[in-house]
């Protein structure tokens, strides 16, 4: 079955952290490049973090601040987010790069004071 749940969203002051977690079916994981992405309103869907076995990628505007990592045994991504900020606002999905087919519910980040 192909799944992708992700996780650890919330509302949060600027300059604080979340972790965010993802969930994904073996048929996405393996082998596979996986990657955040986020959706802020009125915008495209962008790639924030990518990775492969270390972190191959991030965006201009996430560099310093967040980690992408991954568990291979349990099939999970995970995002470190730290020093949010306002424009860090958005919905947050995990899928493989480039995704191809469905997409999760994604976890909503909120980012003010």
């Amino acid at each position: 079955q192909v799944q992708l749940v992700e996780s650890g969203g919330g509302l949060v002051q600027p300059g604080g952290s979340l972790r965010l977690s993802c969930a994904a079916s073996a048929s996405i994981f393996n082998g596979n490049t996986m990657a955040w992405y986020r959706q802020a309103p009125g915008k495209q869907r962008e790639l924030v973090a990518s990775i492969t076995s270390v972190p191959t990628m991030y965006a201009d505007s996430v560099k310093g601040r967040f980690t992408i990592s991954r568990d291979n045994a349990k099939n999970m991504v995970f995002l470190q987010m730290n020093s949010l900020k306002p424009e860090d606002t958005a919905r947050y999905y995990c899928h493989r790069v480039p995704p191809v087919g469905f997409w999760g519910q994604g976890t909503q980040v909120t980012v003010s004071s």
